[in-house]
């Protein structure tokens, strides 16, 4: 019983780990739009200006979309089919941990030599932790749009929230950013586009 409760607690460390690392993605689009007929790409600078992040991952951003707009058969033209547009949301998370966990507490203790002794209710000693533990994360959320060129209407939107590691690592930072990137367009196309 007692391995239980001690393989119990890495697990729980460990779901919770991969938890923050996770990207959840949602899209939507207009189902009135043949997805087929959409080849080629180009960015919309006016919407990406508008996007609050720094230069530099801006350019991050951008780099992942042409790579996985690439890798979807996409081609980037000066007369495209759909102009590609991004904005971010950021928000701070605030985790709370209570951490009162131990054993100990009040119970029945007992104390005698040879034979004779007492007991009553007191507070046996014990092992535990005590207090809260909080902690703050960045949680960040990334939109990507796909403007159809002509009528210059919105026709599919993916978003992906996830935790953003605030890291000085530039390797790190571009591999989460590719990894935002690649989830989000993963639900592009839309498996019920109208034909």
């Amino acid at each position: 019983m007692k391995k239980i409760k001690f393989l119990a607690l890495p697990l729980l460390v460990l779901v919770f780990l991969s938890s923050c690392v996770s990207v959840r993605v949602a899209s939507d689009y207009d189902r009135e739009t043949d997805f087929k007929e959409y080849k080629t790409y180009a960015f919309y600078k006016t919407g990406i200006d508008k996007a609050q992040i720094s230069d530099l991952d801006k350019k991050r951003i951008l780099r992942a979309i042409d790579t996985e707009m690439a890798s979807r058969g996409f081609t980037k033209s000066q007369n495209p089919d759909i102009l590609v547009s991004i904005f971010t949301k950021e928000r701070e998370q605030v985790d709370v941990y209570n951490n009162n966990f131990g054993w100990g507490g009040w119970g029945w203790g007992g104390f005698g030599w040879g034979g004779f002794g007492w007991g009553g209710w007191g507070w046996g000693p014990g092992f535990g932790w005590g207090g809260n533990n909080v902690s703050t994360r960045t949680e960040g959320s990334l939109y990507i749009d796909l403007i159809d060129s002509k009528n210059k209407e919105l026709v599919w939107q993916g978003r992906g929230i996830g935790t953003l590691n605030n890291t000085t690592n530039i390797e790190k930072k571009e591999e989460r950013i590719k990894e935002f990137v690649s989830q989000i367009l993963d639900a592009y196309p839309p498996a019920l586009a109208a034909n």
